[in-house]
Formats: structure tokens, C-alpha cells, sequence
């Protein structure tokens, strides 16, 4: 028999330096980097050693006459002609774990609150959605202590809702609302293409300490790259799915859905698609349904998901707008009219809708929101009538009614910021909020 000493043999191998697939940056043309003599593929991270001896990381979006196209995930600056290029390999991913509760983040993962080396479990940013076949039907609701909400658009655990509206109109404090009375075990905030001035102004004021106790977020500011801000979206978007993984519930913030487009937007004409609709590229519309469908719920635990839409020109109707409207479970609608009435959230209850209350909610609440929302819009049809004196009391039963609960409609719907209001009572206070003179509400 022959003795082999597997141990010099281990030994041996160990001593044998790895392959490193290399190669060199060819060109620069705008935010892409063009590298000859690597093989990888779409997705990939690559490291590029620049002459400033601080190496840059970058991933590989597409190819180009045998070359692979790099864009970064950092400064361009140090980098020429020649650079040494290496592929990782791996693609990018995010590591998770109870850690990350209350803490800042970058767009690709790392803390920005402070030095602070994160260790856990690695998630990929591009994660597959829950199996459709597997996913548990919404049945409980999520309560987000804002009555407007809870009483008109009840929101369902796992849903996935789109709030709407210019700028300036009320996005970000409605979303720090709903991050310190939401009943959520973890919050997952994204900060995607925020003005660097807000980042604070949102952990401090809006969120506060107690909202930040259970949340992480993720931020994007408007100066980082457009791959950079890409990827700030789909990291909080991971980091959400290890929480729900874990059991709990989590709600997933992102503001705003359409800054990212915006992101993918830049990257797609970078690496030469062709724009489509107001210059966005198809490979927008792709990735919307894809990032939105990994939320929701699992067998394990769920995701409620609300996206802030920035439209341009308070057009509810643009692209972006409109694709995101039909792939979400319902829609928020803050209007600047009611914000310059001082009426705040200024939810736009008429244009809002939560497809899945009428199932969620009992016949009670149901019927009670139904009649509230008659009022709001025979009101607002009766309105410059009413204000110029020309309706006579007692012409249209509808009319009369309209007027008499305006006010108190206008009331329960306005609410203050640091305030809260538990479900329960949002319920009851609509519920009871008609008497005889109006409808029975049954």
C-alpha cells in the first residue's frame, strides 16, 4: 500500500497563488468605464487600483464590442488609462443583521453614523420575489396612527402603497408619521437622491429618537453616483427581506421611487439604450416591477412597502406615475391645494385609494368611509355655490347634508405631527361621527 501525505499535498495546494482574472481600463466616457482583458459578467464587482492608491469599486452593466463596461461606486478621480482591474467574481450584496437597528447607511451597505465594521448574514441586492403561488393572501390589517389613513385607506399588512405628490407638499413628514406610530417591528427607510440638508433634518425631526430605535435607513444623497443611488433602494430593499425573514413586521420606506428611476434612467442612456418615454429607458419599466414585487408577505413574515412618487408638475399622469400606480395594491394622493388651506396630511382622500380595505376592513367601517367620501365630494361639487351664497338651504337633501359634517369630516382628517391616534379609535370616532340627521350607519 502507498502512504500519501495528504497534509504536504494540502500544504502544496495552499502554496499555489489563485488565478485572478485582470485586466485594464481602456477608456473613460462620461459616468462608464470601458476595460479590456477581464471576462465577468452583468452584475459583477469589479475593483479598479487607481494611481491615487485608493481602489475603487465598480459593477459591470453591460458589454460593448468585447469590452465590459464598468460604472462606479465611487469618485472617478485617480482613474486613467491602464488602471489595474480586478473581478471579484461576486456580485454585489449587503450584510444583515440585528445590528443595523438604528443606524445609517450608505447606498451600497455601509454605516455613515460611524466606523462601526457590521457583521452577519449576506444578502444579494437582487433577491428573486416571494413565489406567487406561496405568498399568503392580506388579511390583517397595519395600523399607521394616522386617522386619514386608517379611517379612509385602510392599509393592509404586506400591501404595498404609493403616496403621490409634488414637491413640498408633505411626503417626507407623512412618511416620519407613520415611522414612529406605525405598529411595524422594524422600519427600513430609503433616502434615495434626498438633498444631503434633509438626510437630518428626517432622522431628527421627523423620525425622532423613538422612531429611530426600530429603523434603519438607507441613504442616497442627490451628489452620489447614479449607480450608487440604484443600489440604495434595492440594499433597503434587502435588508427588509432579512427582517422578514426573521418573522417580523416590517415596513419598507422609499423616498422616492422616482429618483431611482431617475438613477436607472442615467445609467441606461450611459451604457447606450434608447430613451422611451421622457427620455426614461425601457430598462425603467422593467425594474420598477421587479424592485416592488420583492415586498409584501412571505410564510415568514411581511413586508409593508410605501414608495413616495415626486411627480413633475403635480402631473399624476407622467410616466413614471402612472407605471408605478398600476403595479401598486393602492395609492396616496397629497394635494398642494388642501397643503395651502393649512388642511395637513394633505391627503387628497377623493384621489386616494386602498384596494384591499373593502376586505380588510369590517361592513361598519366600510359603510362609514363610503359616506364620508359622498360628502366630501357633494361638498366639493356644491362648493362656489355655497361660497358665494347663491344655494338656498333646503333645495338638495345631498347638499344640506354635505354641509352640515363638513367641518367635522375636515377635523377627524386633519392631524397634527406628533400626533397619534390608535386604530381603534380612528374607527369608532368615523363610525360614530354621523348621527339620525344623517345616515344610520349600520
Amino acid at each position: 500500500m502507498i502512504d500519501i501525505d495528504f497534509e504536504k499535498i494540502i500544504g502544496k495546494v495552499r502554496d499555489i497563488p489563485p488565478v485572478i482574472c485582470e485586466g485594464k481600463v481602456k477608456k473613460i466616457i462620461g459616468l462608464t468605464i470601458e476595460v479590456e482583458g477581464i471576462k465577468a459578467f452583468v452584475g459583477e464587482l469589479c475593483t479598479i487600483y487607481n494611481n491615487l492608491n485608493n481602489p475603487v469599486n465598480c459593477e459591470v452593466v453591460g458589454f460593448r464590442d468585447g469590452e465590459v463596461i464598468l460604472m462606479p461606486l465611487g469618485e472617478l478621480s485617480g482613474i486613467g488609462p491602464g488602471c489595474r482591474v480586478v473581478a471579484q467574481g461576486i456580485p454585489l450584496s449587503v450584510k444583515c443583521s440585528d445590528e443595523l437597528l438604528g443606524k445609517v447607511l450608505d447606498g451600497i451597505g455601509n454605516p455613515i453614523d460611524d466606523n462601526v465594521t457590521l457583521l452577519g448574514e449576506r444578502y444579494s441586492l437582487s433577491n428573486e420575489p416571494p413565489d406567487p403561488m406561496k405568498r399568503p393572501r392580506i388579511t390583517n390589517i397595519m395600523p399607521t396612527g394616522i386617522r386619514a389613513i386608517d379611517g379612509f385607506l385602510t392599509c393592509g399588512e404586506g400591501q404595498r402603497i404609493g403616496i403621490f405628490a409634488g414637491s413640498g407638499v408633505g411626503k417626507s413628514t407623512t412618511l416620519g408619521m407613520m415611522a414612529r406610530t406605525a405598529e411595524a417591528d422594524v422600519n427600513v427607510i430609503a433616502l434615495i437622491g434626498e438633498r444631503g440638508r434633509e438626510v437630518l433634518d428626517f432622522i431628527e425631526r421627523d423620525l425622532g429618537e423613538e422612531g429611530m430605535k426600530k429603523s434603519v435607513v438607507v441613504c442616497a444623497t442627490s451628489d452620489k453616483s447614479p449607480l450608487v443611488r440604484l443600489k440604495g433602494a434595492l440594499t433597503a430593499t434587502s435588508i427588509a427581506e432579512y427582517f422578514r425573514d426573521q418573522g417580523k413586521k416590517v415596513i419598507l420606506m422609499m423616498d422616492s421611487v422616482t429618483r431611482f428611476a431617475m438613477a436607472q434612467r442615467e445609467v441606461g442612456l450611459a451604457i447606450g439604450e434608447p430613451p422611451a418615454q421622457k427620455g426614461y429607458t425601457p430598462s425603467v419599466f422593467a425594474m420598477l416591477p421587479k424592485l416592488m414585487e420583492r415586498t409584501g408577505l412571505s410564510e415568514k413574515g411581511s413586508i409593508t412597502a410605501f414608495y413616495t412618487v415626486l411627480v413633475d408638475g403635480d402631473d399624476f399622469n407622467e410616466p413614471i406615475a402612472d407605471t408605478v400606480r398600476g403595479i401598486l395594491d393602492g395609492h396616496i394622493v397629497l394635494s398642494r391645494h388642501l397643503a395651502h388651506k393649512n388642511h395637513y396630511p394633505a391627503i387628497d382622500i377623493l384621489n386616494s385609494i386602498s384596494r384591499l380595505m373593502k376586505e380588510i376592513s369590517d361592513d361598519k367601517h366600510n359603510n362609514a368611509a363610503s359616506f364620508a367620501r359622498d360628502i366630501i365630494a357633494t361638498y366639493k361639487e356644491a362648493e362656489d355655490l355655497i361660497n358665494i351664497g347663491a344655494y338656498e338651504h333646503g333645495s338638495n337633501k345631498n347638499i344640506d347634508t354635505a354641509i352640515k359634517y363638513i367641518d367635522t369630516v375636515n377635523e377627524y382628517l386633519k392631524q397634527g405631527v406628533n400626533e397619534s391616534t390608535p386604530f381603534e379609535i380612528s374607527r369608532e370616532l368615523l363610525i360614530n361621527m354621523f348621527d339620525q340627521g344623517g345616515r344610520v350607519v349600520e
